[in-house]
């Protein structure tokens, strides 16, 4: 059994904090099927129901259940993809914002998760960190990874209960205090990674589809060398390898929102073994003494 630090008998604990169903499985899902497998409690809260996305797998056009019913059909995807994973999950219950398009761009629904108080949106999370007690708590960075009004909002109020959470002053109702140890950021978008997987399919002759993406990275940097550095440095890579295919299955398990002859799954898990066997992480806060570089987000626990 995987234990805390000087409680032989308690199991380590995961919570993973994401916006919509399917964004556990883009992001961090070899990582949490590794850790589960381990016996690590692992559970993805999801603060939206997903219900504003449209359809993303062209198979999945005029899908009768989607196109009646988007939320529920994404719960359908949500359960399917956690058994895959092996790993528990938690909505939080919030309204999908949508992601607003057009210049100038729309006001976002009334009532959506990105336009609640903070302390309204969080309450339901600080409850769950409560309940379920997480040794290490992941989100999204400042801009959510990528600028959608849900990841920032998810950004917000993971790092408002990791802080609040231990405190018994916040939050009254929301069950007994609990500190978790750890913060981290999730760096699924890590310029490095997609340099070496673009890198390995051209060597391979291979097509690849990161080109775009790695250009825009380099824009910034005037002898086209590197990609630009992220605001928050890779601290943490977790090898996690063994579990690339679970990883997928769960992302083909969002059937309407991931196309499986798309970008997600250009480079094998064999290429990806041997280039890029790690999901990357930064430490953002801890409570307990540890030192970067690490390879476990449980180190200073264990």
């Amino acid at each position: 059994m995987t234990t805390t630090k000087g409680n032989p008998a308690e199991p380590l604990r995961l919570l993973a904090v994401h916006a919509h169903p399917d964004d556990e499985a883009s992001k961090g899902a070899a990582m949490m099927a590794s850790y589960a497998a381990a016996g690590v409690s692992v559970m993805v809260a999801t603060c939206t129901g997903g219900e504003r996305g449209g359809i993303q797998n062209p198979a999945m056009e005029g899908d009768p259940h989607s196109s009646r019913d988007m939320g529920g059909a994404r719960r359908l995807e949500m359960a399917k993809a956690a058994a895959i994973l092996g790993i528990e999950q938690q909505w939080l219950g919030f309204a999908d914002s949508g992601l607003p398009e057009g210049d100038p761009l729309p006001a976002l629904p009334a009532h959506c998760f990105a336009l609640t108080p903070l302390e309204i949106a969080a309450a339901p999370l600080v409850r769950l960190v409560r309940r379920f007690r997480p040794h290490v708590i992941i989100s999204y960075d400042e801009n959510g990874g990528y600028p959608h009004p849900d990841h920032i909002m998810a950004h917000k109020v993971t790092v408002e209960a990791y802080h609040a959470a231990g405190d018994p002053g916040r939050y009254p109702g929301t069950g007994a205090a609990w500190e978790p140890q750890k913060l981290y950021y999730d760096l699924a978008f890590n310029p490095q990674r997609f340099r070496a997987l673009h890198f390995a399919l051209e060597e391979a002759g291979l097509a690849s589809p990161y080109a775009q993406r790695l250009a825009a990275w380099l824009e910034a940097d005037t002898e086209g060398h590197t990609p630009p550095v992220g605001s928050h440095p890779a601290t943490t890579q977790v090898d996690c390898g063994e579990y690339f295919e679970k990883r997928d299955d769960a992302l083909r398990a969002h059937a309407t929102q991931v196309d499986p002859a798309g970008f997600f799954f250009a480079v094998t898990p064999e290429m990806q073994r041997k280039v890029w066997p790690w999901e990357d992480y930064s430490l953002i806060d801890f409570r307990v003494p540890t030192t970067v570089p690490e390879n476990d987000l449980f180190a200073g626990l264990r």
